[in-house]
């Protein structure tokens, strides 16, 4: 199939053309690229949603509410779900995505399981690729569910335009632990269980907490949400504080800027690793294997091998 014929495919929320063109940029095809330039003017509509915490605090359960909440308003959802990649397989480990797949059947719907495929931040390289195919497609909100690995989990802060982190009153004594990374990045909060013994406790440190964050008048004060997820209360005060912080972006004019400081650290992204890939040669890695001196040294010679490759190419 011709990229311009998935595209059109694309636009019409196909799972099963989705799903290809998903697969096409895990699998980095030839043809990924070409597929990701296309729909570079279609992308930008989708409002994207970060959740991420500890895990076991729930984030799935309050994916799943918030997806069916925001279904009842008729909007459609593309759910990226990030899994810690399965040593075996190098696939995701699906665990409890199980338990969506009664919603994601539902035609405005699209729920994909991606391996982070050794991202140490905790999101795949191709995860915002896949959100890009996501939005093209037309979906209204696009989620991001991540592994929630503490410190390491700010790749997020670069990919969502509203990031929460999920809390239990159980993540008390590790709210210092996470406040130089996870704590850093929350737009808001989500006490989750908070019927559970010690929830007003934690609240309150949390609070503590923020009280030391700097700020101005354009920072906006990260809220403390309560819910019970497995109940479905709370759910609602959630989506509206998504809504509130999207207003105030917008009203502020950071919204935008945002975006385009996203986009900036994208591409140095994409420019790095594909630097990365053409420095590789056999030769280099050659010089990388028979070392004999400094690091540094090595790193010198290897750099300059490059440079004369580089004008030997140019000269040619």
């Amino acid at each position: 199939m011709k990229i311009s014929e998935l595209v059109e495919k694309l636009r019409t929320k196909n799972k099963k053309y989705i799903s290809r063109a998903i697969s096409l940029i895990e699998n980095e095809n030839s043809n990924s690229i070409e597929l990701l330039k296309e729909l570079s003017d279609l992308t930008g509509n989708a409002y994207r949603i970060g959740i991420t915490g500890p895990p076991g605090a729930g984030k799935s359960t309050i994916t799943n509410e918030l997806i069916k909440l925001l279904l009842n308003q008729n909007k459609s959802v593309g759910i990226i779900a990030v899994d810690p990649t399965s040593p075996f397989t190098g696939g995701a480990v699906l665990g409890d995505r199980i338990r969506m797949n009664e919603i994601g059947i539902k035609p405005n719907v699209f729920i994909r399981s991606m391996a982070t495929r050794g991202s140490l931040g905790g999101l795949s390289i191709k995860t915002i690729d896949a959100a890009d195919i996501l939005d093209a497609a037309g979906f209204d909100y696009i989620i991001f569910e991540t592994v929630g690995v503490g410190q390491s989990e700010l790749d997020i802060a670069k990919t969502a335009d509203t990031t929460m982190v999920v809390l239990v009153p159980e993540s008390g004594d590790s709210v210092q632990a996470m406040k130089a990374g996870l704590m850093e990045i929350a737009d808001f909060f989500v006490m989750n269980k908070s019927d559970r013994p010690g929830a007003e406790t934690a609240i309150l440190s949390l609070q503590t907490t923020l009280m030391l964050r700097d700020h101005d008048e354009n920072t906006y004060l990260p809220k403390i949400v309560k819910c019970i997820a497995s109940e479905g209360k709370g759910i609602t005060d959630l989506l509206e504080e998504i809504k509130l912080h999207h207003k105030f972006l917008v009203d502020s004019n950071q919204f935008e800027e945002r975006r385009k400081k996203n986009t900036r650290i994208r591409i140095k992204e994409i420019v790095e690793r594909n630097l990365a890939i053409d420095i590789w040669s056999k030769q280099r890695n050659n010089l990388l294997d028979n070392n004999s001196s400094s690091p540094y040294v090595t790193a010198e010679k290897i750099i300059e091998h490059y440079k004369k490759e580089i004008l030997e190419v140019k000269n040619q």
